[in-house]
């Protein structure tokens, strides 16, 4: 189908929704890319073939860590000499990364393998591996010294990073996608897509308290969270739709229509943006000027099927993984923002 009679499309069910209000992109901001990013590097990943999943990074030795789901690899990146380090093998799916800096460990979920291994940072050797079904996404809580994990049919697990060992299970509807945590409230917001919702955790009671409908969107996997402004960002991808909830209420006060195959989100506070990484070759910058307003200022380039990254507030800068894709090889696309 036509571009642009599919966006019309998504458009007209978006339309559908229920909301308070829909704020919808301008084609012309394609052209304000170079204003919002702009591409510092491109960093080959040799040999590296099939999808490519989330990354992290161990800001003291200015390590990026890769998740080359389908090549069973995890690479590793030097940021400083903006080259690929080295790749680590032996594991299935890797998914999710975390670094976890109070035990200078990087920990990966395997969806596959059915486990989480875990790395001395410094040497990257593995040093355990936890078993645990379809590991998914992991998140590091503010106090450094939980990890969760989304697993199987329907939970989070929660590990202590000193001992590897699993302190509580969560049970939820079904596989956990992308999730958050809150630093000052004692939530997690939790992606269920196959169950269309977004499922609230208190993490003292470590127990769902509620679970907030998405409506008629469908595939909501990636997330973000504006902890200061109390704003939940939720992305959808049928319709490509940006579902901005009151964190409060757990209402939907904002729609957007947004770039297809999204499957990661960050909040950048200091400049007022969002960023919706999609895997049909864009990231789609958003500009929020107020709570419960946002417009489209750029839609950037990237590479096809390029849909995960990380942004590194403190180094301002965006890094996208672009898979291997026709005459192109897989390689990390390193973006300052402007």
């Amino acid at each position: 189908m036509d571009y642009r009679l599919a966006r019309t499309a998504a458009l007209s069910t978006l339309l559908a929704l229920p909301l308070h209000f829909i704020v919808l992109p301008v084609d012309n901001a394609r052209a304000a890319g170079e204003s919002a990013l702009e591409l510092e590097a491109t960093i080959p990943l040799p040999a590296v073939a099939g999808r490519i999943d989330h990354l992290a990074i161990d800001g003291k030795r200015q390590r990026l860590f890769i998740a080359a789901l389908g090549n069973n690899t995890v690479e590793a990146v030097d940021l400083r000499q903006k080259r690929h380090e080295k790749s680590l093998r032996g594991f299935g799916e890797p998914q999710g990364v975390a670094y976890v800096p109070l035990v200078d460990r990087v920990f990966v979920a395997n969806g596959q393998a059915n486990r989480v291994d875990i790395y001395d940072a410094d040497s990257l050797s593995l040093i355990q591996r936890l078993p645990l079904a379809d590991a998914d996404n992991l998140r590091l809580d503010d106090t450094g010294r939980w990890l969760y994990v989304g697993y199987g049919k329907g939970g989070l697990r929660i590990i202590d990073v000193q001992t590897g060992k699993p302190a509580a299970d969560i049970k939820l509807s079904g596989h956990p996608e992308s999730f958050q945590l809150e630093r000052a409230g004692g939530r997690v917001f939790v992606n269920v897509p196959t169950a269309g919702q977004v499922a609230v955790i208190d993490t003292v009671q470590r127990a769902v308290i509620g679970r907030w409908p998405v409506g008629r969107a469908r595939a909501n996997f990636p997330m973000a969270l504006d902890e200061p402004n109390h704003r939940l960002l939720v992305a959808a991808r049928t319709p490509p739709t940006l579902l901005v909830y009151d964190t409060d209420g757990g209402n939907i006060v904002a729609q957007l229509a947004i770039g297809q195959d999204s499957d990661d989100i960050f909040v950048d506070s200091k400049r007022n943006r969002v960023y919706v990484i999609c895997g049909e070759g864009r990231v789609d910058v958003l500009r929020r000027e107020s709570v419960d307003h946002y417009r489209l200022e750029a839609s950037v380039t990237t590479a096809p099927r390029a849909r995960t990254g990380l942004f590194v507030p403190e180094e301002g800068k965006l890094f996208i993984a672009a898979p291997a894709a026709g005459a192109s090889p897989a390689r990390l696309l390193v973006y300052r923002v402007r």
